[in-house]
């Protein structure tokens, strides 16, 4: 080597000691300097920052920062335990690429990361940050993740939404804000963002839909879960379909409705979808089955029907599915019935509507709304007009080889009319008028088709005949009917005087039961306008006297005649109402036509227009479906069916009124409420009428159902279903009196998360409206047959009276039971309902009363006792009911950690309390972990708006077992337990010293 060369080697390790030299020791940027020194000035915490002193960050090398050269490139104090505030002038260090502060707990306003172009990741998440300022994310341009999970960021203005900006941060890979308070809807530019795989954002306010365009879209991560108050992400999830790379999936507690999309089944990289507690309907998606990657799967408390494929690479300890669905088998691969299949085929081609899809469940569609089933339980109809329905008709339908009427009229429907209708010899009506069909129409000899009203239909020619000629329109001329001999049939005379015309299949009025009226007028024209102008152009004077005579004598006989049948039907309405076979009511759904009947008759089923019209009940003697699809029940079949409302046949007493046990002919069982007249005296019956329709839609498998109501007078009754194992009260106060057996932890936990359930939708859930209970207790709490509960009584007190002193107007509640605010000031909020929950969770856990008077002063009041006794662990012990018998530790860690829920629920200011959405998320766990066999089983199914009483209660018979059909004598409903209770103030309503219980 030349001396040149080892000169230039040697200014080249020169140059390289002096540049380190002067990285080591070199000043730190004063601007940086300034910005950390505030951040020490600012902040505590147990880990002290001894480091942190003299003017060079860089130089000194502080602990937690890193440098290159003289600036300061990384802020790493994460866990490090420190509190205080962060600096505002955070963004003039404009050098920062990383910034980490998990487990701390910084407060204050999150300061703006505005302009700083350096920084790749910021971890900001578990702190008590107050707000984020407009421009957080501005100019952000080398951010590659951001998390600022669990911070209420402007909570007290109502949350924040995502800038549009946020579009701009092209390198960004993860977005993490889980649990911030974002609102409004989800932003359609993620989708468009390139880079962006991981988005978490559960857990926030977010509404509305997914956008169709995040189909497609490059995440690897979605989660979406768990979102808040009254109107949580709902509609379709197809877009989730198209997500080619989704590896991750969690919707979870939400309301989505419709199916779950096929192409679920070709996301080759997805390995957890999590989709419980939703509106799902429809199958699980058969593709699924060939699925190589998934490991977790949950659907469990949908809508979901069919039947449960294998999917070959799930281990079925990771696949929960049964609870809360409506599956045909809970057997894993088993098959349903082929009538179910196509009846499911039918329900996806109208798009998996919720009133439809929660009750379509089983492999027996002979219990389903709007399905009638012959003697040998093959479906014979599909009765679903004026249901909103849109979509198409599946041809699957011709499946269903015993279908006789198709009756779809007054729908949404559009498409054609499946040509394989003509397929079903035993086919004799299809209803489709009023709709959006398209044409064309296909030839269905032997049948009543109807499609007028049909815009696109009525422009098109009809469909050619087999032969190839046009069908013929029949010639517009008079005939008069002719009477077709059918096989006799135990059909009732027909009692309307409205009867008008005459459909296929249907009896007219004078006629014997075995005759049929088959009308040869088929144009729409009536006959008889057609007869009088031919008479009136061919009849002289004279015959047109004697024919007015003849035909007067003639009607005032059918006068006589019908007067003397109408009278007899009367006597015997009631009696046949009893019977099997009898005339029953059928209310439809909010938009159909009131005061419709469905009647069942024998083994034969008319449900022609006309004879439904004129089989409508009126008066007091039956049952009567009146708007919005509520049933109105006489006072004589009530009357009847609790031995005239007997002291033998009381189970409860209450602020309300009496509850009767009563009891149908085949042994059903229902709990009638007779309310106090001073309650309900001056209730407008139109209030009365609307405030009923509100709690009759209010269906949840964790509440009571209303199944109907009677007016007579200043009477107000109210129906419904029989809890055959009484209120909770009775297990945990009187269980050794009544000779009942103690309740178990895994029944009190399971009972505890019915409630919760229960609470939950009805704070907000119940038809994107929220309802108070005001009442919440034991007694109100009612149990079944396998000891799930039901919450009882909510909503009666808005059908109390609005006088000045009415119950509505006072407080309502029992003592030991109401939030401090609400006993205070009146001031009632969902909130409340918590507070009560709180004090039903303590009962549970010490079996003692809210109130309990025969204990020491400080130890009456059950919620302060509970408090001072959990400050201690061994005063925590005591204090568990000795029932419980806690021996394991397991056992032990789950009543704690009621207890702390609890003492959550029953803190002293409202905004301190939870949800009952947290309630049902903490209890969850802890219910799952004891694995009850009776868990959420199929009592999802609810009872529908559109049956008949016994119909209903039929229904609960089938999915609750025993539960309404019990004759067990020893089922209780309610109790009397005033002697508990402090004397009440004065303008205190009776509720406070009483347990409104069934």
């Amino acid at each position: 080597m030349g001396w040149r060369s080892l000169f230039w080697v040697c200014v080249a390790i020169a140059t390289t000691v002096l540049l380190v030299g002067r990285e080591a020791n070199g000043m730190t940027d004063p601007t940086d300097v300034g910005v950390l020194k505030e951040l020490l000035k600012n902040v505590g915490g147990t880990v002290k920052l001894p480091s942190w002193s003299g003017d060079d960050p860089c130089g000194d090398r502080w602990e937690y920062i890193r440098c290159v050269g003289s600036s300061v490139t990384g802020i790493q104090l994460q866990q490090t335990h420190l509190h205080g505030e962060l600096p505002p002038t955070l963004n003039k260090m404009v050098n920062l690429k990383a910034i980490a502060l998990q487990g701390n707990n910084f407060t204050g306003p999150l300061p703006t990361m505005s302009g700083l172009a350096s920084l790749q990741t910021a971890y900001l998440d578990f702190q008590s940050f107050t707000s984020i300022p407009a421009d957080f994310f501005h100019g952000l341009t080398s951010l590659t993740l951001i998390s600022l999970d669990y911070s209420s960021l402007n909570d007290s203005n109502g949350g924040w939404s995502l800038p549009p900006n946020v579009a701009d941060l092209q390198q960004l890979i993860t977005l993490s804000l889980t649990q911030t308070h974002l609102s409004g809807n989800l932003p359609e530019f993620l989708a468009a963002m390139p880079n962006l795989q991981n988005v978490r954002l559960a857990y926030n306010h977010f509404s509305g839909s997914i956008p169709p365009s995040y189909s497609g879209a490059s995440f690897v991560t979605l989660q979406l879960n768990n979102m808040q108050g009254p109107n949580p992400l709902s509609g379709s999830i197809a877009p989730v379909g198209g997500m080619l790379s989704l590896a991750l999936l969690w919707l979870q507690v939400n309301a989505f409705s419709g199916p779950i999309p096929e192409g679920l089944g070709s996301l080759a990289s997805l390995r957890e979808c999590k989709l419980n507690d939703n509106e799902l309907a429809g199958p699980i998606p058969s593709s699924l089955s060939a699925s190589s990657s998934l490991t977790v799967f949950s659907v469990q408390h949908n809508h979901l029907s069919g039947s449960v494929p294998k999917i070959a690479s799930l281990n079925p300890d990771n696949f929960t599915y049964s609870d809360g669905n409506l599956f045909c088998s809970a057997t894993i691969g088993a098959p349903c019935a082929p009538e179910v299949n196509a009846l499911l085929a039918f329900l996806g081609g109208v798009g998996y509507p919720s009133a439809l899809a929660s009750d379509w469940g089983g492999n027996n569609p002979c219990v389903w709304s709007g399905i009638i089933c012959n003697p040998s339980s093959k479906v014979i109809t599909i009765n679903l007009p004026k249901r909103s329905l849109s979509g198409i008709i599946s041809p699957a339908i011709a499946n269903l080889n015993s279908l006789q009427s198709v009756i779809l009229n007054d729908n949404n429907l559009t498409g054609t009319i499946p040509a394989s209708l003509a397929s079903l010899t035993s086919l004799r009506r299809v209803a489709l008028q009023n709709n959006n069909l398209d044409a064309p129409v296909p030839q269905l000899p032997g049948v009543d088709l109807n499609v007028t009203g049909n815009p696109n239909i009525s422009k098109e020619k009809p469909a050619p005949s087999p032969d190839g000629s046009e069908k013929k329109v029949p010639p517009k001329v008079p005939a008069p009917p002719v009477i077709a001999e059918e096989p006799s049939s135990n059909v009732p005379p027909a009692g309307s005087s409205n009867y008008s015309g005459s459909s296929p299949g249907g009896s007219s009025p004078g006629l014997p039961s075995n005759t049929t009226v088959v009308p040869s007028n088929m144009t729409g024209q009536s006959a008889p306008t057609q007869v009088s102008k031919a008479m009136s152009s061919k009849r002289s004077s004279v015959a047109v006297v004697a024919g007015g005579i003849a035909g007067a004598v003639g009607m005032a006989f059918l006068v006589c005649l019908l007067a003397l049948f109408l009278i007899k039907k009367r006597r015997t309405k009631f009696r046949s109402l009893q019977t099997s076979n009898s005339v029953v009511v059928h209310p439809a759904g909010s938009s159909d036509d009131p005061d419709c009947l469905k009647p069942t008759i024998g083994n034969r089923v008319d449900l022609s227009e006309n004879h439904i019209t004129e089989s409508v009940m009126s008066g007091s003697d039956g049952v009567q479906m009146v708007e919005a699809g509520n049933l109105l029940i006489s006072i004589q079949v009530l009357r009847n069916v609790t031995n005239n409302f007997s002291q033998e046949n009381v189970v409860g007493k209450g602020g309300f009124g009496v509850v009767y046990k009563g009891e149908l002919d085949d042994g059903t069982k229902i709990a009638v409420k007779r309310m106090e007249a001073c309650v309900v005296s001056n209730k407008g019956l139109k209030e009365f009428h609307s405030e009923i329709a509100v709690l009759t839609k209010v269906r949840h498998r964790h509440l009571v159902a209303l199944l109907g109501y009677c007016i007579d007078g200043s009477e107000r009754l109210l129906v419904y279903e029989y809890m055959p194992l009484g209120p909770l009260s009775q297990h945990l106060f009187e269980f050794a009196k009544l000779g009942l057996p103690p309740l178990n932890l895994k029944r009190r936990l399971s009972i505890a998360l019915d409630v919760a359930r229960g609470m939950e939708y009805l704070h907000g859930l119940a038809h994107h409206r929220s309802f108070i209970h005001r009442d919440l207790k034991p007694s109100n709490i009612l149990l079944g047959d396998d000891y799930r509960a039901k919450v009882s009584d909510f909503g009666l007190v808005k059908l109390a009276s609005e006088e000045k002193n009415s119950i509505e107007t006072r407080l309502a509640g029992t003592f030991g039971y109401l939030a401090p605010e609400y006993a205070v000031t009146g001031r009632v909020t969902t909130k409340s309902d918590v507070f009560s929950f709180g004090v039903v969770l303590m009962e549970l856990i010490t079996g003692r009363r809210a109130l309990d008077e025969s204990q020491p002063e400080e130890s009456v009041h059950l919620a302060a006792w509970f408090r001072r006794m959990s400050a201690s662990s061994d005063n925590f012990l005591k204090a568990i009911d000795p029932e419980l018998e806690v021996t394991e530790e397991s056992s032990l860690k789950s009543i704690k950690a009621v207890a702390e829920l609890a003492g959550h629920c029953t803190s002293r200011e409202a905004w301190n309390r939870p949800d009952m959405g947290h309630a049902v998320s903490v209890l969850l766990p802890l219910v799952e972990q004891w694995k009850p066999t009776d868990i959420e089983g199929d009592d999802g199914i609810g009872i529908d708006l559109d049956m008949t009483l016994p119909q209903a209660l039929k229904k609960w018979q089938a999915f609750e077992g025993s539960s309404l059909s019990s004759s067990s004598t020893s089922a209780f409903f309610g109790e009397d337990t005033n002697g508990s209770m402090p004397s009440r103030p004065l303008g205190f309503a009776e509720s406070f010293t009483s347990n409104d219980g069934r």
